[in-house]
């Protein structure tokens, strides 16, 4: 007797705790989907989201397909300082910053094409051209060791059901229920833009200079062939692609970032000639898509000559950022300044065609 209570009591004890435990895993799954932590999910209540995972591939697809923007930057990091309330004001639009720290040619391919999905009448489009689109040769890296959500980049977001059952969602979800409820404090912003470095406060030149005195050239580093006709750049390839995809009323603005002149190699070395063919290749890809120009910030100029200018080799300063931003629109009136290049303009673009 005492035996068969003994199991009778156990098997009662396993059917609460194995009921309480799926109970758990569903009023938390409940909670996950409701608050969509981030903005994907087809039926996810109505509310004033706002971006909030720190790993820009998780929090960036919603802000693409938002239509709150007609206007879009695309790049890394050395284009993400860019303020797209400073580039509205220069030419008018919606701007939304999706560019995203140490993203992928192949990353940032992918976001384009959500933007663009979702914005076929797109105003503006702005890619910053840098080591991401000029650096492989062969071969190339889609992905960095930062996790890439595919399922938001294609395909059926009903998928996204499948994908919050897990912890990283839970996480997100617990931040994204303080931001609604005003218990925590919005650090990215809803338009893309967040700074990433020190206020200038906190700015010293010394340790800036030894930054640039030590950083090594940037430098295209893939086996390329003898002739430059032969070198490949896939990532331009690609960014004709999506570039020609867009309608042709959509004005397509490629600049290369003012990297500072300490970081780039000299004129005679191998990877300046690298670069050099890079900015050909680019040249030639705006004389090909409609309404396209490229505009060359990596040179010799006020901004890239002047150490005061930047916190390291790669990233300028606040104040350069937004003179970047008014330089773009002086650039797409078709306007000269010392701080840039048009490497192909309209003009151009139309002899060559």
């Amino acid at each position: 007797m005492s035996s068969s209570t003994s199991n009778s009591d156990w098997r009662r004890f396993f059917r609460l705790a194995a009921g309480t435990a799926v109970l758990a895993v569903a009023v938390i799954y409940a909670f996950v989907v409701l608050v969509d932590p981030f903005d994907t999910l087809p039926l996810s209540p109505p509310a004033d989201r706002v971006p909030q995972a720190s790993n820009a591939r998780f929090a960036f697809p919603s802000l693409a397909r938002s239509d709150k923007f007609d206007s879009a930057i695309f790049g890394t990091s050395s284009s993400r300082l860019l303020r797209p309330a400073a580039l509205n004001r220069e030419f008018g639009a919606r701007f939304v910053n999706l560019a995203m720290n140490a993203a992928t040619a192949y990353e940032q391919s992918r976001l384009m094409a959500v933007f663009r999905k979702a914005h076929p009448a797109a105003r503006l489009v702005l890619v910053g051209i840098d080591i991401s689109q000029c650096g492989p040769g062969v071969t190339e890296e889609k992905f960095t060791p930062r996790p890439f959500p595919a399922w938001m980049y294609d395909g059926s977001l009903w998928r996204g059901y499948r994908e919050m059952f897990n912890l990283y969602a839970v996480q997100e979800a617990g931040k994204m229920f303080g931001l609604l409820f005003d218990i925590k404090r919005q650090v990215y912003g809803s338009d893309g833009y967040t700074s990433f470095v020190p206020p200038d406060s906190e700015y010293d030149p010394a340790r800036v200079a030894m930054h640039l005195r030590n950083d090594p050239p940037i430098v295209p580093t893939a086996e390329r062939g003898r002739y430059p006709a032969v070198w490949k750049y896939p990532a331009i390839d690609r960014l004709y692609t999506d570039l020609s995809a867009f309608a042709a009323d959509t004005r397509k603005i490629l600049f290369f970032v003012p990297y500072n002149q300490k970081v780039m190699p000299p004129s005679d070395a191998p990877g300046a000639a690298a670069w050099r063919e890079c900015k050909q290749r680019v040249a030639a890809l705006a004389a090909r898509v409609p309404n396209a120009i490229a505009v060359d910030f990596m040179r010799q100029s006020p901004i890239t000559s002047v150490d005061d200018n930047y916190w390291d080799g790669m990233h300028y300063r606040i104040a350069i950022a937004d003179r970047i931003a008014r330089d773009l629109g002086a650039a797409n009136r078709g306007e000269a300044s010392p701080d840039y290049v048009l490497l192909a303009n309209d003009g151009l673009a139309s002899a060559l065609r």
